[in-house]
């Protein structure tokens, strides 16, 4: 594994250790090449609630670009929203909280999930 990739893996355990003493729903982006990928997880961990993607045929966007997280950010909140979860956690995986992860937060923000 290289170096980007370890270190980022570190910086998100030491993020989920405190996102776990929050009994709240969390919010967890995914970035690769190609896709990304967001998903709402229950409290513990070990359950996925709602979930969106860049990969699935109903988002416009195909590309992993900025206008990809805004739809993929809108879709998880509207599928959230409607679920009944208003309130969650950003764990934004160990990524630096800007471009394309923060376009992500704000658009679901606006969607109206709290965080």
């Amino acid at each position: 594994m290289n170096i980007k990739n370890t270190s980022r893996l570190r910086r998100a355990k030491k993020t989920r250790a405190n996102i776990k003493v929050q009994q709240s729903p969390r919010l967890t982006v995914f970035r690769s090449s190609r896709h990304f990928y967001a998903q709402v997880f229950d409290n513990l961990g070990s359950k996925v609630i709602v979930s969106a993607s860049t990969a699935e045929k109903d988002i416009d966007a195909k590309s992993n670009n900025l206008d990809a997280a805004v739809a993929v950010g809108k879709k998880v909140a509207e599928r959230a929203l409607e679920s009944g979860i208003k309130k969650v956690v950003f764990d934004r995986s160990g990524y630096k909280y800007h471009g394309r992860i923060k376009a992500l937060a704000d658009s679901a923000r606006e969607a109206g999930l709290e965080f």
